[in-house]
């Protein structure tokens, strides 16, 4: 009994602590989340393509787009259907990271507005899975709609890991699988998730609850990775350690900020955008 209270007075700290930062929170969607080992057991199964072919050969010389936190809700993707606009005759564009919180509370038809929207991409669009997207038990339309939450691309010089930090940690068994992945990876790495690694402040909570597997991961891309890619915290912080930079950035619903990732050979340079 003391056990489940426990849990009960620990989720209702989370959801004071949420509602005192940028995530919004639906709070019944909360408590029907579904777990990480559910969703683990389909990797690099990937249902959903938008555009194309889902592996292009990127090359030595090419871009990227990556934003955060749409929230699509009620089929209103605030704007990100504009994104359309931006890619239309840009071929140096070679595909759209979106970092989770895809929805607003996981509901069909707001994946499927997701759906929609990318489909008039000239580019595949890599789909990150968010704490949002898993309320009310939804990953069963997900994995029906969009597949995996864990995965990878391989685009020939380059090689893209798209992780499930849904609900603020990963566990041993997808650390386990992108650390065997990448001893067997030659070529440029970025990686994609939800949930943070560092925030700006002590007093924040949105970022990885546990700290082992943040070290771990540190550790894992220690001078193999060019960035990780993070959203969730609705803020931008930018980070660097052992030649990795570890970059969250703010949420696409209100603010309208993504951020243009240019390769030339060995380079690699970032910049905000707002739409």
């Amino acid at each position: 009994m003391v056990k489940y209270l426990t849990l009960i007075f620990f989720n209702i700290l989370l959801i004071a602590a949420f509602s005192l930062c940028g995530c919004t929170i639906d709070t019944l969607g909360f408590f029907v989340s579904n777990d990480l080992d559910i969703r683990l057991k389909e990797k690099n199964n990937f249902r959903f393509l938008s555009s194309g072919d889902l592996t292009p050969s990127f090359g030595n010389e090419y871009s990227f787009i990556v934003l955060a936190d749409t929230h699509i809700e009620d089929a209103d993707a605030w704007g990100f259907e504009n994104m359309e606009g931006l890619l239309a005759g840009n071929n140096e564009i070679k595909f759209v990271v979106v970092l989770g919180d895809i929805t607003q509370s996981g509901r069909r038809q707001d994946i499927e507005k997701f759906m929609e929207i990318t489909e008039t991409f000239n580019v595949p669009c890599y789909p990150v899975i968010g704490n949002h997207d898993i309320y009310f038990d939804s990953w069963s339309v997900w994995q029906e709609l969009i597949g995996s939450t864990m995965y990878k691309i391989d685009g020939a010089d380059t090689t893209l890991f798209i992780l499930d930090s849904a609900n603020s940690f990963f566990g041993r068994q997808q650390l386990d699988w992108l650390e065997e992945e990448i001893k067997k990876t030659s070529g440029r790495i970025f990686v994609f998730t939800h949930s943070p690694l560092f925030v700006g402040s002590p007093v924040e909570m949105q970022q990885v609850t546990a700290t082992a597997e943040r070290a771990r991961i540190v550790s894992i891309l220690r001078n193999k990775c060019s960035i990780m890619f993070m959203g969730h915290a609705h803020s931008r912080y930018i980070f660097e350690t052992n030649n990795v930079k570890f970059i969250a950035i703010e949420d696409f619903r209100s603010k309208k900020i993504y951020c243009i990732v240019s390769v030339n050979g060995t380079e690699v340079n970032y910049e905000f955008r707002r739409l």
